[in-house]
This record gives structure tokens, sequence and C-alpha cells, in this order.
């Protein structure tokens, strides 16, 4: 799996961008959307690299930036709506690595993220996917490998049976679109199988337990009558 990136940014459509396309390249993400969320789990947590917005609530990107540097100097490339060469030189002053103003093309967000964990992280350039794994799904902390036959939730490996997770995998390729319990079971379980619509809820509920329960999430959300989604 690519490298861990922490993104803190307030304006969630934003987030929500920088997300996908991180994920399309590769890279394991974690969100925070104010500046109090971001230093516990920038401090608590293990990342590779940080995208900070200045502009946040709560503490501002700055003080998050300098109280970081004290206890984890983790790499952090600034994001911004400023583009005063003063707030430049102050966030480089308190320990950024790099800074970009917004709006940015994602194109050199990208280049400049695989500059910084090269100089400044553990990760060797060709560590940094340049295009998504096959079969990688993502959903805000987890990330689902099919190749690896691996899920992970902010770190934390999910240890699914196969069916759980099939169905965990159809439900994530299939965002924002409402599953019937009749599509699920024919995904999961083939078309030829003979029983009972109620074992996709069986297999629901274990999903649930195995994530929404343990990591305080709601994932996997019910459509009365309908069946099941997760929603982007």
């Amino acid at each position: 799996m690519g490298a861990h990136i922490l993104v803190v940014e307030d304006e969630e459509k934003l987030a929500r961008f920088v997300e996908l396309e991180l994920c399309h390249e590769g890279y394991e993400v974690s969100k925070a959307a104010n500046g109090r969320d971001a230093l516990e789990m920038a401090v608590s947590g293990s990342f590779d690299l940080i995208l900070l917005d200045i502009m946040l609530p709560g503490l501002n990107g700055l003080e998050v930036l300098r109280r970081l540097q004290q206890d984890k100097p983790t790499p952090v490339i600034l994001l911004t709506a400023r583009d005063a060469v003063m707030d430049k030189v102050a966030g480089l002053d308190a320990g950024a690595v790099d800074y970009i103003t917004k709006p940015f093309a994602i194109e050199e967000l990208l280049a400049r993220i695989r500059v910084a964990l090269k100089l400044h992280g553990n990760f060797a350039l060709t560590a940094a996917p340049q295009k998504k794994e096959e079969g990688m799904y993502c959903w805000g902390k987890l990330t689902l490998s099919e190749k690896r036959h691996q899920v992970v939730y902010d770190g934390h490996e999910i240890h699914l049976t196969n069916r759980e997770f099939k169905m965990l995998k159809t439900l994530l390729e299939n965002q924002d679109i409402v599953l019937s319990r009749d599509a699920l079971l024919d995904n999961v379980c083939g078309f030829d199988y003979v029983g009972e619509t109620n074992v996709v809820d069986v297999y629901i509920r274990f999903l649930r337990s195995k994530i929404d329960e343990v990591f305080g999430v709601q994932m996997i959300r019910t459509v009365r009558g309908v069946g099941y989604v997760i929603k982007s």
C-alpha cells in the first residue's frame, strides 16, 4: 500500500475531491476537518505526509504545524487560499516542506506530494504509486485491496470471511447506488444460490459488527424496502 496521508481541510467538497484523487493514485487517506482533530490524529497516528490547510476552525494550520513540529516532525505541505509572500514564509519557517495555493491543479499537488515523500519521508519516489492499484476501493479511512484480499481501517487490518469480503467489495464498488438483497446475493453467493435472501442481512450485521461498531462509523446504510448502500 502507498504512503498514508492525512488531509486536513474544512471545505468538505475539496477534501473529498483530494481524497478520491489520492486513493486513485494508491495512497491511504485519512481526513480531519478542524485543527484540534488534525493535531490529535497527527500526534497519535502514523502518517507519511500531511496536507494541511491554514484557515481552519479550532486551531489554524500554522499553530497545528508549530505544535506538531515539537512532538512529531511529519512532512507537511500547506494548502491555502492565501498567496501573500509573508504567509508562505511563515509556513515554511514553521516547518512546512512545501506550500501550494488554492485553487491548484491536482497534477501539481500530486507531483509535490511525490517529491515531498522522496525528500522528507521514508518512501522513495517509486514507492508512491503513479496509478491506482487495480481492485482497490476507498471509503474515508477504510481501504479494500482485492489484490491483497485485505481490508484496513486507519491502519488497523479487519479480518473478514470470503463472503463478508465479497459483500463489502460489492457495496464499495457501487457507492451511492442502493443494492437490493437479490443483487447482493447474486454477487456474493452466485446466481445458482438456493436459499433465503435474509442471508444478506446476516452478512451485513457481521460487517457492521466488525467495522461500524468497532470504529464508531455508519458505513453501511439501510434503505427500507430496497436494500443497502455505502454513501461516498
